[in-house]
């Protein structure tokens, strides 16, 4: 190995029945390196750093750490982690009700001997020496996500870690926090640990990145510096294409049409999550979308709109007439679908296949005593898993196989089958590539022509831009404006967040 390598894959092949996730993959990682791994969902990111974590064990190829005498075995994460390798990754995988010195030294030890005054001391040093704005005797669960993270990063370095893999470490944080994750990882290069950052957000990797290595099908297409790739080469590298698809959504979308014809309308709607009153209507093939800051309250809105959360208060109608929505099957049965903001938490059922979750809303619409027919299932499985290009290794595969954008993509399955006339898509493309955004913001506008009248609602506010027609602004859980077509604007944005009361 080079001097200044502290990390090289070389040749990396990993298949799974039906899908050839990995095919000769090279990587290499520097010391004092911040290394984006760039790749559309399924394009072999996360199989590559779970070969290397010892999560999966390569079928073929070799691994080269620094330091050590010719390729080494990883069959196991605690292999990686006895090689200098520690990951963190997007969900917190620390204890909360923990402290954050139990969290930093968790399974280090002897716990009959620990002496906690001392561990503590030598926690509140580290976290002083990385600038982490925690203590080492306060509870993890009350910090902030980032400061979490931050905790977790913490634990890998006292561990003397080589390689720092993070796994889109920065999905939930707001951009003060990422500030802060940007300046540790700053530090951390500087005192020569390798990172290898796995994120969606392109901008945060031009910001904080050296270099970027691309995959794309399970293929490498190449390693790049930063300073010798344009954004907008990048994205045609990740998606093999021209950026045509891109560029042509702002020219699909309509204009808002007042006069069309009202879907759903509610008046002084709110809910036990802390809603206040307020008024919305959608028209039918409107795309809508409410926007603002981070707890302004986008998601407890239309959370409300499909009871997902407890209704305290307000009236509803469907087509002009007044229905009652006090749970979510009352809304489902009044033509509205809900893609939620939380994915694995509140979209997905984990242990059920490909198959099963896209029919899940309609087998609640028919009943449980009436079940789908086996050879139904399955012809409805094959149509939208074509209609919608999930890559699945068949409609068997249980949903947890796959990647992040194809769980989204079973999800919007699951609610075009229900054929809604009203579709709430709430952070669809949160932790995504960029050509599976498109693909979604594509259907989107073309669900909008049938007449489906959608509400949208992402944290990029260009991608906002690229569907609505009229956005909600939201302010503190209220809203404080309405902007429509041409007064579609980030400045007009943020102005009407800034004036509003």
């Amino acid at each position: 190995m080079e001097n200044n390598v502290v990390l090289t894959m070389r040749g990396i092949y990993k298949e799974f029945p039906g899908v050839k996730a990995l095919q000769n993959v090279d990587f290499t990682l520097c010391k004092g390196e911040i290394h984006a791994l760039m790749g559309e969902n399924g394009a072999g990111k996360s199989t590559l750093v779970k070969c290397l974590t010892g999560v999966y064990e390569k079928d073929q190829g070799e691994i080269f750490i620094e330091g050590k005498e010719g390729p080494v075995s990883i069959k196991s994460p605690q292999d990686a982690q006895n090689l200098g390798i520690s990951t963190v990754y997007q969900e917190i995988t620390l204890c909360p009700n923990l402290t954050v010195a139990e969290n930093m030294f968790i399974g280090r030890g002897n716990y009959k001997f620990i002496n906690w005054k001392e561990w503590e001391k030598k926690a509140d040093a580290l976290l002083q020496q990385l600038n982490i704005p925690a203590k080492a005797s306060q509870q993890l669960g009350t910090c902030s996500l980032a400061v979490q993270q931050m905790v977790a990063i913490a634990r890998a370095v006292d561990m003397e870690c080589k390689v720092l893999i993070l796994d889109e470490p920065t999905s939930s944080l707001d951009e003060r926090e990422v500030g802060l994750l940007f300046k540790l990882m700053r530090d951390l290069k500087a005192n020569g640990v390798g990172i290898i950052f796995i994120t969606h957000f392109l901008d945060q990797v031009y910001e904080v990145c050296d270099k970027i290595t691309v995959l794309r099908n399970g293929e490498l297409v190449g390693e790049y510096l930063i300073k010798d790739m344009p954004q907008v080469e990048l994205i045609s590298a990740m998606l093999g294409k021209a950026l045509d698809d891109i560029s042509k959504l702002k020219d699909e979308k309509g204009k808002f049409n007042e006069a069309s014809e009202t879907i759903y309308e509610a008046s002084d709607l709110s809910s036990a999550e802390g809603v206040k009153p307020f008024a919305f209507k959608v028209r039918k093939g409107e795309v809508n979308g409410f926007t603002g800051l981070l707890g302004s309250g986008r998601s407890e809105s239309v959370r409300a709109i499909f009871a997902a959360d407890r209704v305290t208060g307000g009236t509803v109608k469907m087509n002009g007439k007044d229905v009652k929505i006090t749970k979510p099957k009352d809304a489902m049965e009044n033509g509205i679908g809900y893609l939620p903001e939380d994915r694995k938490g509140d979209g997905i059922i984990q242990d059920l296949s490909v198959r099963d979750n896209i029919i899940l809303a309609q087998q609640v619409l028919k009943g449980f005593w009436s079940p789908f027919k086996k050879a139904e299932a399955e012809k409805i499985a094959d149509e939208y898993i074509k209609l919608l290009q999930i890559k699945t290794a068949s409609q068997e595969t249980p949903i947890k196989s796959l990647s992040g954008g194809n769980q989204q993509k079973v999800i919007l399955a699951r609610w075009l089958l229900t054929h809604p006339q009203y579709l709430i898509l709430d952070e669809p493309t949160r932790g995504i590539d960029v050509g599976t955004k498109t693909e979604i913001q594509k259907q989107v506008l073309k669900l909008s022509k049938e007449g489906v009248g959608i509400t949208f609602i992402s944290s990029e506010i260009q991608e906002m831009l690229n569907v609505c027609t009229r956005l909600v602004v939201m302010k503190d859980r209220n809203i404080v404006g309405e902007l429509r077509d041409e007064q579609l604007s980030q400045d007009n944005i943020m102005k009407t967040i800034a004036g509003g009361n």
